[in-house]
């Protein structure tokens, strides 16, 4: 019997609705558990258009042997999660582990500020596109893009070709 593959995505208020809900649902169809974790457990955060969602776990819970793969809507919530330092020794502890990291939109902002960004090839919203190449990624233009262990698309439309990207490499379908 294969185990459950466990997912954490990051939240705070002000995340893009769909960027957060696609690739959760995607992948619990696909048979992952996704737990969301925010600053505090049991917090209630709202979406930029107030669908909200409850923090499962505390960013004090986590922990990267407990996690096979990272999900970062976008929005404006990886404004202020980029700012809080758990997150981003979380995220670089996933990256080293080779973990799936997947980021939408705004979300290459926690992997700026996680620094892990050197040499890799990415994609976000063009708007951060500086802030990509200024963290020493190349950024490319396309709906997703996958290098190694992080997968990124650009915005809500590249949803169906990311989620089912993120869902292939946790599952190993790549």
């Amino acid at each position: 019997m294969t185990a459950i593959k466990r997912v954490v995505c990051l939240l705070d208020d002000e995340f893009e609705d769909l960027e957060l809900w696609y690739p959760v649902y995607r992948l619990r169809e696909d048979g992952a558990e996704v737990l969301y974790a925010g600053p505090e457990k049991g917090r209630k955060h709202l979406g930029k258009y107030g669908v909200p969602a409850v923090a499962d776990l505390s960013y004090d819970d986590l922990d990267a042997d407990r996690f096979d793969g990272l999900l970062v809507p976008g929005g404006w919530a990886p404004d202020k999660i980029r700012r809080d330092a758990r997150v981003l020794d979380f995220t670089r502890r996933m990256n080293e582990a080779g973990k799936p990291i997947g980021q939408i939109c705004h979300a290459g902002w926690v992997l700026v500020s996680a620094k892990i960004l050197q040499g890799r090839t990415v994609t976000s919203t063009p708007g951060i596109r500086d802030d990509m190449e200024n963290a020493g990624a190349t950024w490319l233009d396309d709906a997703v893009v996958v290098d190694g262990n992080i997968v990124s698309a650009r915005r809500p439309p590249d949803l169906p070709p990311y989620a089912k990207a993120f869902s292939d490499l946790l599952f190993g379908r790549r």
